[in-house]
C-alpha cells in the first residue's frame, strides 16, 4: 500500500522505517512544525498534578526541579511513553480522548482544591482548564510550544503524489487537518482523494475533512496505526 504520514519527521521517522519494513510504500508530508514558546519558571511543589494533552508540551518542558513522582495524567498512549521517557513515575493515560482524560482527573481527587498545571500549546482544540474550572478545580496553564501551518511545499513531489495518491493518510490532529485542507486546496487536488482512506486522531480533524469525498474514514488513537492497516 501507499501510505502519506504528516507528522514532523522527528516525530514519525520510526513508524517510516516500520510501514517500510513491511513492504509499504511511504511518503512524508509534514504539515506543521513545532516551536517552543518560552515560559515562566514554574514552582512545582506548589501542583498535586501535571496535565498534558500532547507528546510536544512534555518535550518542551523543563523537568529538572520537577518531582517525578508527581501525578502525570496524558491524553493517550504516545503523551504518556514520552513523559515517562522524561522520567514521569506516576502517569495515567485517557487512551486518546480529552472528555476521557477529564474524568480521570475528577476521579482522581477528591479535594478539588489541590492546585493543578496544564502544559499545553498555544492553541487547543479543548478548553480542558476552563472545563476543570467550572467543576470545582484551580488549574494553571502554562504555554510551552506553538503550531506553525506548512505554507510551501516541494512542487515536485506534489507531482508525483498526484500520479500515484495513496491509499491511507494520517492526520494527527485539528491543527493538521486544517493544514491539510489547505494544501489540498492550493493544488487543487480535492477530486483525486476518493480511492484514498482518511485516518484522523479524532472527529473534531475528521470534521474540517469532510467536504473532501474519501473512500473511507476511520478514526483512531496514536499506536493503532499498523493495526489499521488490516482494517482496509
Amino acid at each position: 500500500m501507499h501510505i502519506l504520514l504528516t507528522r514532523p519527521l522527528e516525530d514519525i521517522s520510526e513508524m517510516i522505517l516500520k510501514f517500510q519494513s513491511l513492504g509499504h510504500q511511504v511518503s512524508h508530508l509534514p504539515l506543521i512544525r513545532i516551536e517552543k514558546v518560552n515560559y515562566e519558571k514554574i514552582n512545582f511543589s506548589e501542583y498535586a498534578g501535571v496535565i498534558f494533552t500532547s507528546a510536544n508540551a512534555v518535550k518542551f518542558l523543563n523537568t529538572e526541579k520537577l518531582d517525578k513522582n508527581i501525578k502525570c495524567f496524558c491524553v493517550g498512549n504516545s503523551t504518556e511513553k514520552k513523559a515517562r521517557s522524561f522520567g514521569f513515575q506516576n502517569t495515567m493515560s485517557a487512551e486518546g480522548n480529552v472528555a476521557n482524560l477529564k474524568e480521570l482527573i475528577i476521579q482522581s481527587y477528591e479535594d478539588k482544591n489541590k492546585q493543578l498545571i496544564y502544559i499545553s500549546s498555544e492553541t487547543i482544540s479543548v478548553d480542558l482548564d476552563e472545563q476543570l474550572l467550572n467543576e470545582g478545580f484551580r488549574v494553571k496553564r502554562i504555554v510551552n510550544y506553538r503550531v506553525n501551518h506548512n505554507q510551501k511545499f516541494d512542487e515536485r513531489f506534489v507531482n508525483e503524489l498526484k500520479l500515484n495518491m495513496p491509499d491511507i493518510v494520517y492526520i494527527y490532529s485539528h491543527n493538521s487537518a486544517l493544514s491539510f485542507l489547505n494544501f489540498i486546496k492550493i493544488y487543487q487536488t480535492e477530486n483525486l482523494w476518493m480511492n484514498t482512506n482518511l485516518m484522523c486522531i479524532g472527529e473534531k480533524a475528521s470534521s474540517i475533512l469532510n467536504e473532501i469525498k474519501w473512500k473511507k474514514i476511520f478514526l483512531f488513537n496514536p499506536g493503532d496505526e499498523e493495526f489499521l492497516l488490516y482494517k482496509i
